[in-house]
């Protein structure tokens, strides 16, 4: 499946989700996707812990719907946070790991046993029921309604099987924000929607 691709279609799909993308090409993609710059967060360097500021988004604003994506070279830094995400368990949020094998933030270098890693046995190991793989645009047709409006809340965890960015991909631009003012567009944006007091000041 395109990375890219991939991306758009969520984007099509999205209503009112939060989106919180992870450092290397996760930020690039949705920028390309979405062109959002209020209800998106780019977490660039975040070192394997975009899905761990979701769910704590997710579990300190119950109302929102968190979508948090993570490279699997991020994830095999910190596979543990799934413990934590099982425990927390916000109904609220769906943890999307962009599988493309490859550490897309340097060039491409392949993951150590790429061919055999099985990131939905891992979440099903630490517990994990509501877990999905998908390679292709038709399978995400196929189970997106599934994925996004479960029968019975609970913590979701997909793998996206995609192809690692071409070089053109590569120089897809970067979302152009510097962190101050991401954070306080991002913030704000939440504040509106909740009505909860992040800066301590109304505008």
């Amino acid at each position: 499946m395109n990375y890219v691709d991939c991306f758009r279609f969520l984007a099509a799909r999205r209503s009112n989700q939060i989106v919180i993308t992870s450092a290397g090409n996760s930020g690039q993609a949705w920028w390309e996707a979405s062109r959002d710059s209020e209800s998106s967060f780019y977490l660039d360097a975040s070192m394997s812990l975009s899905t761990m500021f979701g769910c704590g988004l997710a579990v300190a604003q119950p109302s929102l719907k968190i979508w948090a994506f993570m490279g699997d070279g991020a994830f095999c830094m910190n596979p543990g946070m799934l413990m934590v995400e099982k425990q927390l368990s916000p109904s609220n949020l769906i943890h999307f790991l962009v599988s493309n094998r490859s550490y897309g933030a340097t060039s491409n270098a392949a993951l150590p046993n790429r061919a055999s890693n099985d990131y939905g046995a891992i979440a099903r190991g630490m517990g994990l029921d509501r877990v999905f793989t998908i390679a292709s645009i038709a399978e995400f047709e196929q189970h997106f309604d599934e994925i996004e409006n479960p029968a019975t809340p609970a913590h979701t965890f997909v793998v996206l099987e995609v192809e690692p960015f071409t070089d053109a991909e590569q120089r897809l631009q970067q979302p152009p924000f510097d962190a101050p003012e991401l954070k306080y567009r991002f913030g704000r944006e939440i504040e509106r929607r909740t009505g909860c007091d992040i800066f301590g000041y109304s505008l």
